[in-house]
């Protein structure tokens, strides 16, 4: 088990980043539309973000009350093809630390019985395409146990931001456990 730490991620160049990566056979996206609400907290705590569907709803009131317009163009479902929603992406906007608008690869989850079919990448892609039409630049925020997801968002071109005294024992620690030199 990999020790926990906070990490963020940034893109200085988001529309650069290459979202050309097809899905597999059988599978295809929807858009966020009103009442699926449920259905993200399923996804988001069944990939472990959440220890109830309680709390993540309550999460997502609180970040997206007021936003619900946005959703429908900026959350979306990665469906099977039995039409069951199995993974959920979110090509949304924050604020940097200089107090600027940019885009941000938000709530990135895919339910745990579809993991590992090679569906990461085409969901991140498809939020990345969202965040493409909007922003120059994006973030992301993790964690260190999360480091098959870091990995993919070092494939994008993410890099580390370093904005605590714990990001170096971090990053150190994502390199070797990927293998992989990580460069700020």
């Amino acid at each position: 088990m990999i020790k926990y730490y906070k990490v963020r991620m940034i893109h200085d160049d988001i529309r650069r980043a290459n979202t050309n990566i097809p899905l597999p056979y059988g599978y295809y996206f929807r858009n966020f539309k009103e009442g699926d609400q449920e259905i993200w907290a399923h996804i988001e705590t069944a990939a472990g973000e959440f220890s109830s569907i309680d709390k993540a709803l309550k999460r997502f009131k609180d970040e997206f009350t007021g936003f619900e317009s946005e959703l429908g163009s900026r959350c979306f479902f990665l469906c099977d093809s039995n039409d069951r929603v199995i993974g959920t992406s979110m090509g949304w906007y924050g604020k940097d630390f200089n107090g600027d608008i940019i885009g941000r690869l938000h709530w990135v989850a895919i339910h745990p019985d579809y993991q590992g079919r090679k569906l990461g990448k085409p969901l991140v892609a498809r939020a990345i395409k969202r965040i493409q039409q909007s922003h120059a630049k994006a973030y992301l925020t993790s964690q260190t146990t999360s480091w098959k997801a870091i990995n993919m968002y070092l494939d994008f071109g993410f890099k580390p931001l370093y904005f605590s005294h714990d990001c170096n024992k971090a990053w150190e620690l994502l390199a070797n456990k990927l293998n992989r030199k990580i460069v700020p």
